[in-house]
């Protein structure tokens, strides 16, 4: 169990981090904190660059501690509040489906973040070894 609880947040969390830098830096196909600001903005999430930012952070600082298993309820908790928004303000209005730009894979994040923090990061994890 606890080697399968460590490949879920290895691949979970440094997914999420990977989502934070898009927005904060730009890096793997991402807008940087401009383009995702203006996208924040047209969706009505407003100061948009801010807001972005302040996602890119939650998602690259959740990821990490999630991958870590490090304050992993933190970690998830930050993981689930953006999948919310993600699923709330973006994909929601879509349905359920993923190739109709849908909730199902924020729906998926969501739920593995919550079923890992209620059942603890394993024993290959930082918050093991305090």
């Amino acid at each position: 169990m606890a080697l399968g609880l460590l490949i879920i947040r290895l691949v979970i969390g440094l997914s999420m981090a990977a989502h934070g830098t898009q927005k904060l830096f730009g890096w793997f196909g991402g807008y940087g904190p401009k383009g995702t600001g203006g996208f924040f903005d047209s969706i009505g999430i407003k100061p948009g660059v801010t807001m972005a930012v302040l996602a890119g952070l939650a998602e690259l600082g959740g990821g990490l501690l999630f991958a870590a298993g490090l304050w992993t309820v933190v970690g998830a908790a930050l993981i689930i509040i953006t999948m919310i928004m993600a699923i709330l303000k973006v994909h929601g209005k879509n349905g359920y489906w993923a190739t109709s730009n849908g909730f199902e894979y924020n729906a998926a994040l969501l739920v593995i973040a919550l079923g890992v923090a209620l059942i603890g990061a394993g024993d290959y994890s930082i918050d093991a070894l305090m």
